[in-house]
């Protein structure tokens, strides 16, 4: 079963705990502290598959939960971490925060492998709290907490050209004429309810990938029968291709099918229209010479706008080549840059700003500590140039370095949080 969309719930390892633990040998009877530091919890990583081309795995399976690090042990060892959760995408999946539909990433194009959510840091184990005062301490670091989310993942084809029309105007037939696609065709609405791709190979080593969306009704930018879940796979396509019944062989007016079309991709995203259009009039061999032309009425009513109308038999072939060579010279007008969709969500961006923080002066050290804290250091890779003024920021609009200010911190002091300590400068 094909299938575009799933929810799931993914989790990272938790850090290990700290040891708390003392030398204890024949000849040393009061050694020093000597508990090892927790593992850090494992990562959740999505990767993709080139063999992968639809969702239904997440369908079975929901939940997906990092290993948690190990707690530290004895003589200063260390906890094992945990191992990483490593999950597999189709390419084009686009990965949402589900309460607020916000980007989380975008599995497509050079982004092939990304780390989600971070497992938490290891405690630290006493051995790394004794001083000159307190040499024998009893306290270690609890592991720091995993991050989770519940998450939307979207299937987006990704494809140069995407065929839109209403139901059972041959969409599927022209792409099974020109690619090697093998959708199934019938003459019923909604004969197809998944996209299909095709590589359109033409001569001279040209060539484009094409997609078959399914068939668009009035209504299906408001949801209307599947509207959003075909309309999804639209987003990703530079050039789009409209195929109307000229014959009209339902009765519907092959005009006002395109305007009714147009007017659904623009409520469901206005800057699909922006993208080029080329009008495929098909069923051209069904035309009845009866009057006027209906491949020039369309012609009349859409090349005046830039809209290039080819009048075409999916059937028979008649008029394809021209339609495809058409297609391909538009395509090197546009943007060859890959729609890729931008990041909107930072889990680090969505602690609680109600989670408590204390700011203490202990032996001349001012130390800050809490939930808050504790989530933001889980959440932040400060080794990185990023992840550095993530903190500066997180700081300052926390009001942590005012609290450290109305403390009586000076330039050059100490400042401790939890296993990071950096000297406090402006």
């Amino acid at each position: 079963m094909f299938a575009d969309r799933a929810k799931i719930f993914i989790k990272s390892g938790k850090g290990g705990d700290g040891h708390v633990s003392f030398r204890r040998e024949k000849y040393v009877p009061n050694g020093g502290p000597d508990g090892g530091d927790g593992g850090k919890g494992g990562d959740i990583i999505f990767e993709i598959d080139d063999g992968l081309n639809t969702l239904s795995d997440f369908r079975q399976v929901r939940k997906y939960v990092a290993q948690e690090g190990e707690q530290g042990g004895k003589k200063r060892c260390h906890g094992k971490n945990g191992s990483d959760l490593l999950i597999k995408v189709p390419e084009g999946t686009v990965l949402k925060e589900f309460e607020s539909g916000k980007v989380i990433a975008d599995m497509s194009g050079e982004n092939r492998r990304e780390v989600i959510l971070t497992g938490g840091k290891g405690g630290l184990g006493n051995m790394n709290f004794a001083t000159p005062t307190m040499q024998a301490p009893k306290y270690a670091q609890p592991g720091q907490s995993a991050q989770e989310l519940w998450v939307q993942l979207e299937l987006k084809v990704i494809a140069d050209v995407g065929l839109v029309g209403f139901p059972n105007v041959g969409k599927s037939t022209l792409l099974s004429r020109v690619s090697n696609a093998k959708p199934k065709i019938a003459n019923y609405h909604f004969t197809t309810l998944n996209p299909h791709l095709g590589v359109v190979d033409l001569d001279g080593g040209k060539g484009f990938v094409m997609a078959d969306i399914p068939g668009l009704i009035e209504g299906a930018s408001e949801g209307v029968g599947l509207g959003h879940d075909f309309l999804r796979h639209i987003e990703r396509t530079r050039v789009l291709v409209h195929v109307v019944d000229a014959a009209s062989t339902e009765g519907r007016d092959p005009v006002e099918d395109i305007r009714a079309i147009n007017k659904e991709l623009e409520a469901y995203n206005p800057e699909l229209l922006t993208r080029p259009q080329i009008i495929a009039a098909n069923k051209v061999d069904a035309i009845y010479d009866d009057g006027e032309d209906p491949v020039e009425k369309i012609r009349k009513e859409f090349e005046s706008e830039g809209i290039p109308v080819y009048g075409i038999s999916a059937v028979s072939g008649k008029g394809v080549r021209e339609l495809l060579f058409a297609v391909y010279n538009l395509l090197q007008t546009v943007d060859q840059t890959p729609v890729v969709f931008e990041k909107e969500f930072d889990i680090r961006s969505h602690i609680d700003p109600t989670l408590p923080y204390t700011v203490e002066v202990e032996d001349g050290i001012y130390v800050v500590e809490g939930p808050r804290i504790d989530k933001m250091l889980g959440y932040t890779n400060l080794e990185t140039e990023k992840g550095f003024a993530f903190f500066q920021k997180f700081l300052k609009d926390n009001g942590i370095l005012d609290e450290l200010e109305k403390a009586g911190i000076e330039e050059g002091d100490t400042v401790r949080m939890y296993g990071l300590v950096f000297d406090y400068y402006k």
